[in-house]
């Protein structure tokens, strides 16, 4: 049937959310999986597709058990209470979700401190890192475990070369020291660079990865780690909260995304690649993308988001000056087309 004149108005005039990848929906054949999922208890660990979930993403990884939680939040914070007894500390960069998106977790319910390097754009120097760990002893904070994220949301996607993070486990080695990522998004990172999923979990003592990001699932994350790990995780997870029953409705949708959209990612880096050349020319691109994040140096971020969403654009505001793009399994050409129709007209005007 053809489209009405209504119908093309509408599709011509859709919002283009590049906010974030969280807004993504189940596509039909992810809703089709959630509603024939084959369901149990998974607190008694009885829910056979969650249990299939873990055994999955754990063996993608390379280590022995993975834990499903409903977020990714969850997930970090888990992993820092299973690294860092209370009073010790983490290390990470300040700019890592962990220490800025988790709104004071580890504090809170770890009893961790932790202490950050400077963020530059994401770089870590494991020389600098290996000079701020601190030994046991009466007078300091003993350090336990360093966390990092790959990619890097707050730098703009960057990933981080496995010849650092190499690095920086030999670091985490000598001092006898744990190694965490939190690595909601490291499936990027995977496609990216060609590394195997199993060799960034062969430098990590626990991940946390994300299933409701690029991969498009509606919830969830999971910890990976070693089987004691893991069964000490599930019982910090029902203290936070996070112990579910027959959650292998939404395990299904982890297990659709693992087959159907990770070697997609690469169209998500294809169109934030087009976008940040697009507007390039307006100096407001921060850095040059290499996953699906584009950052923006804006004189008034919260003015310009306000005048593109009034045009039918969604754009983050991290800051004063700061925006920022991502692109995700809903965001198709046109969608793209349409946002730098709208982006680079108000950039025109503000120039003007």
């Amino acid at each position: 049937m053809a489209e009405s004149g209504a119908e093309a108005v509408t599709a011509e005039l859709r919002t283009v959310d590049l906010r974030s990848d969280t807004v993504t929906r189940p596509s039909a054949g992810m809703r089709a999986a959630m509603a024939d999922a084959e369901v149990g208890d998974d607190v008694y660990g009885e829910d056979p597709t969650t249990n299939l979930l873990q055994e999955r993403v754990a063996a993608l990884f390379g280590h022995e058990a993975a834990l499903f939680t409903p977020t990714g939040s969850m997930a970090n914070q888990i992993a820092l209470q299973l690294l860092v007894p209370p009073a010790n500390e983490i290390l990470v960069d300040a700019d890592a979700h962990v220490v800025t998106y988790e709104i004071g977790a580890a504090a809170a319910y770890g009893g961790i401190s932790s202490r950050t390097w400077p963020a530059k754009g994401g770089a870590i120097d494991p020389q600098r890192v290996a000079a701020m760990v601190r030994p046991d002893g009466y007078w300091a904070v003993p350090t336990r475990a360093i966390a990092v994220e790959q990619t890097h949301n707050l730098a703009g996607g960057t990933v981080a070369p496995l010849a650092t993070l190499d690095a920086l486990r030999a670091v985490a080695d000598g001092a006898g020291v744990a190694l965490h990522c939190d690595g909601a998004r490291i499936w990027h990172a995977h496609v990216a660079d060609g590394v195997p999923l199993d060799s960034y979990g062969a430098l990590f003592d626990t991940l946390a990865v994300c299933l409701s990001k690029g991969l498009g699932a509606p919830v969830g994350s999971l910890l990976v780690g070693s089987a004691e790990r893991i069964a000490q995780a599930r019982w910090l997870r029902k203290r936070l909260g996070g112990g579910m029953r027959q959650v292998g409705v939404l395990a299904a949708a982890g297990l659709y995304a693992l087959e159907h959209h990770i070697g997609r990612l690469a169209e998500d880096h294809a169109r934030a690649a087009r976008l940040a050349e697009a507007l390039a020319p307006y100096g407001v691109v921060v850095g040059e993308p290499r996953t699906n994040v584009v950052l923006l140096d804006l004189h008034d971020a919260p003015g310009f988001a306000a005048a593109a969403r009034e045009r039918g654009v969604l754009v983050s505001v991290l800051g004063p000056r700061t925006g920022r793009l991502i692109t995700h399994l809903d965001i198709d050409d046109v969608a793209v087309e349409q946002a730098l129709d709208v982006l680079t007209s108000l950039l025109e005007r503000r120039a003007a």
